[in-house]
């Protein structure tokens, strides 16, 4: 794609994805290429519980495995508007599942985290058959995905339902996630975390041990949405202070939707985030 064709991607999807809405620009410009998925397989009894893996069409065996939770402020999104994520990162070597999972006003904090939880526990549980390692699960997500990624890494209560620990986790990804955001001032996340009552356990920075797994943080400077410093640069300075490893990517050029666009292997030239996620997964979390 020639830089003309990317800028008028990049200036759709500014106004596409505004409010993590439907994503039919970005997956119509990614082809599926040489990678295959199966899709609609369920993971727990509600409707929403549902995902989708993605494979390269050769075949793998042991494949390090992505669960990647999309974004939408716990309101909207759906797991379909994200296989442009799932081809990407499948086309890379890795099998990638994209659960979806339910939204206010059907739940409310903490129960979308169960389903996150309960779509890890299939993965641990189903992943092989897939070609993925068990062994090698990371977490990602994209604005409150990457909220669910970081709670179900740092707080152990959540996989703890599924019988599981965070322990299992190689590592986690976050990309312009909201880590640290009382009071809650946003008029459509107050009633998801039942403001002004919200409860501080509800804040992934209150959650951070010298236990947490490796993380991969990336934000956009010009994030107007989710503001950088206080969120990805608080978030990885407490992860610091308990000597946990973790790297910080702040990208020029993209804002806080359009972010997520670039792990789309049409658009990955809006930013490096393909390569980063890329090269923090092969290196086992090691930053």
């Amino acid at each position: 794609m020639n830089k003309l064709i990317l800028c008028i991607a990049a200036v759709a999807l500014a106004g596409l994805l505004s409010a993590c809405s439907p994503l039919s620009l970005v997956n119509a410009v990614s082809p599926a290429g040489s990678v295959q998925a199966s899709s609609a397989i369920r993971y727990g009894s509600d409707a929403r519980n549902m995902l989708d893996v993605y494979r390269p069409v050769a075949g793998l065996e042991n494949a390090p495995v992505i669960v990647f939770f999309f974004g939408g402020n716990w309101v909207s999104g759906k797991r379909e508007d994200y296989a442009f994520v799932g081809r990407a990162l499948a086309a890379r070597g890795f099998v990638v599942v994209v659960p979806d999972y339910r939204l206010y006003p059907q739940v409310r904090y903490p129960d979308f985290l169960l389903d996150g939880a309960g779509a890890v526990a299939w993965t641990v549980r189903e992943i092989a058959r897939y070609g993925g390692d068990p062994q090698h699960i990371f977490l990602m997500g994209h604005s409150a995905g990457a909220y669910n990624a970081a709670m179900l890494a740092l707080d152990p209560r959540w996989l703890g339902k599924e019988g599981l620990d965070p322990k299992l986790l190689r590592g986690w990804i976050g990309l312009a996630g909201p880590y640290d955001f009382l009071p809650v001032t946003n008029r459509t996340t107050q009633p998801v975390f039942n403001a002004p009552d919200t409860p501080p356990d509800s804040q992934p920075v209150n959650h951070v041990s010298a236990s947490a797994p490796p993380a991969l943080l990336i934000a956009a400077n010009k994030d107007s949405v989710v503001n950088p410093a206080r969120n990805t640069g608080g978030m990885a300075a407490k992860l610091r202070a308990y000597h946990v490893p973790v790297r910080e990517l702040y990208v020029d050029g993209v804002g806080h939707a359009t972010l997520v666009a670039s792990l789309s292997n049409s658009l990955k030239g809006l930013a490096p985030t393909l390569d980063a996620v890329e090269r923090f997964v092969r290196s086992d979390g090691d930053n």
